[in-house]
């Protein structure tokens, strides 16, 4: 990571906005920082906060009755997702990301990787990197290694390089490569919710 990029996250001398320092510290995303503060549950320094408000350094934020400190150092984090383990925050699911890692600071996923599938997940505790790095116009690459029931031809390897229809709309073309008689790679610079 260069030195900028690092000196943005690390240092924070200027005032934020408190959704964002909400979401730093590890509390929640922006969009529940702003429903926390919609209700007003969050106070700074002993008031009420109000949407869209700033926070500087020194001042205190509570939710509730607790202080909130954002985390300095940043927090990265390369998981093998095994299989069965399910890229959610939802605290109902009982095989979530965040039960089967039971780390000591909140850090939540960048990207998902179905239920039954495995490999690599980036998770952190800073909200900013994962919205650069989900940022659809930025185009990421995600390499799949997939195994299917059927034979892979090359008209299969041909056909799935040009966009499939899928989900009422046809994928972006991509790169495809055989690598075994019923394994393929898959390269994607799209995500689709299902």
């Amino acid at each position: 990571m260069s030195n900028r990029i690092k000196e943005e996250f690390i240092q924070k001398k200027e005032p934020v906005r408190l959704n964002k320092y909400l979401s730093e510290a590890g509390v929640c995303s922006r969009r529940e920082a702003d429903r926390l503060i919609e209700a007003g549950k969050v106070t700074v320094d002993g008031k009420t906060a109000q949407t869209g408000m700033r926070v500087a350094p020194g001042q205190t934020v509570k939710v509730g009755a607790k202080v909130v400190s954002r985390q300095e150092d940043m927090i990265v984090l390369a998981v093998n997702k095994p299989r069965g383990i399910v890229c959610t925050e939802e605290k109902r699911e009982r095989n979530s990301i965040v039960r089967f890692l039971d780390y000591p600071v909140r850090v939540t996923y960048a990207g998902r990787l179905d239920k039954d599938s495995r490999g690599l997940l980036l998770m952190t505790n800073n909200g900013d990197i994962i919205n650069r790095m989900m940022r659809a116009a930025n185009r990421h690459e995600k390499e799949y290694k997939v195994t299917v029931d059927r034979e892979v031809t090359e008209d299969f390897v041909r056909q799935m390089s040009e966009g499939v229809p899928i989900l009422d709309t046809v994928t972006r073309p991509c790169r495809v490569e055989k690598i075994g008689k019923y394994t393929f790679s898959i390269i994607l610079t799209q995500g689709l919710n299902r």
